[in-house]
């Protein structure tokens, strides 16, 4: 059996936000503490390599990549939420690297799967502005290696609490790769309305959910089994990317989810059995948010198990009204697009 791969690296603790800013470097230091403590069989962990400049163009603007090399060897603040210290922007490229070698190490076979374990985040980054704690985006950067990999369409899938508006912004007008997001909705950055399908070519390639906020693992559970799973399986990915935020966690100080570790647990064996069903196994997951530390490590050490061949179900129990209503919503606009919800 492949193994299934980590990557990160000390890099990545040295971007620093400042005090009290809730993505800080002891994120990434306590899941490599629990990971110490409990290694998973079958994993294998390695240093990537930072991405290139023809990578980060693949998505983002050279003004924005500009504006970054300027940053580079400062302590700076780009917005309320975005701060730089001197080695975030080398950080960033290096978790952009990471996400392209996580692709080309799936799509080669070399692994079973991955997990770039990564910061800075990356979803909420526009091809031409850095935001919500986001330099680069390393979801679309990595959608864009699978592409020109010779994956024909590719899927991201975001589970994060906040909707990730970069990635639906890089890939708004195309149908090679489908945005999926459900999300804590009305919430930061504002966007992901269900009725944002997408445009042009990209109509109906683009589906979000959003939640009011205190959904369960049931109502997770719901929203993947009857909408995200079927159109998913429709499309047919050649490539899976999760875009695996951890901030709808129940104990999370920003989110306001309800999430559990058995409920990540569940998520990821449902991408991993969607992979493993349209397209080899070929399954990416890129750490994005999450801020309880606790809840954080522990989640991200279940969906590891996850990968390794460990298998969840989503817990059975009532589901909420607001989540009906969601999937409803969700169902009706979707259904004119994809008759697998319909």
């Amino acid at each position: 059996m492949k193994p299934t791969l980590l990557l990160t690296d000390p890099l990545f603790l040295q971007h620093d936000p400042g005090e009290g800013h809730p993505e800080s470097p002891a994120r990434l230091q306590r899941i490599l503490g629990v990971l110490a403590r409990a290694p998973v069989r079958g994993t294998v962990m390695a240093s990537p390599r930072s991405a290139t400049d023809a990578e980060l163009t693949a998505v983002h603007t050279p003004e924005l990549l500009a504006r970054l090399r300027k940053l580079s060897g400062h302590q700076a603040q780009i917005d309320a939420d975005t701060h730089v210290s001197p080695d975030s922007v080398d950080a960033a490229r290096l978790a952009a690297g990471a996400s392209v070698q996580a692709v080309e190490a799936v799509m080669a076979g070399q692994a079973r799967n991955a997990f770039a374990l990564v910061r800075p985040p990356g979803h909420h980054a526009e091809p031409d502005r850095a935001m919500g704690f986001c330099l680069l985006n390393n979801a679309a950067i990595a959608a864009e290696a699978g592409r020109r990999l010779g994956a024909e369409r590719v899927l991201v899938l975001d589970w994060d609490v906040h909707h990730g508006n970069g990635t639906q912004a890089a890939f708004w007008g195309r149908r090679d790769v489908m945005y999926q997001s459900v999300h804590q909705f009305p919430y930061y950055p504002g966007t992901g309305a269900t009725p944002e399908v997408g445009r042009g070519a990209g109509e109906g390639y683009t589906v979000n959910v959003g939640l009011p906020g205190g959904n369960s693992d049931a109502d997770y559970g719901m929203l993947f089994e009857e909408l995200l799973l079927p159109v998913a399986e429709a499309y047919r990915p050649q490539l899976v990317l999760v875009s695996a935020g951890f901030d709808p966690h129940q104990h999370d100080p920003i989110g306001g989810m309800d999430v559990t570790e058995r409920g990540f647990a569940a998520m990821c064996s449902a991408m991993r059995a969607l992979a493993e069903r349209v397209c080899d196994g070929k399954l990416v997951l890129l750490l994005e948010g999450g801020y309880s530390l606790e809840g954080l490590s522990q989640s991200v050490h279940a969906c590891i198990e996850v990968l390794a061949g460990r298998t969840d179900s989503f817990p059975t129990g009532d589901v909420h009204t607001d989540a009906k209503e969601a999937l409803a919503a969700s169902r009706q606009v979707m259904k004119q697009y994809w008759s697998a919800v319909s």
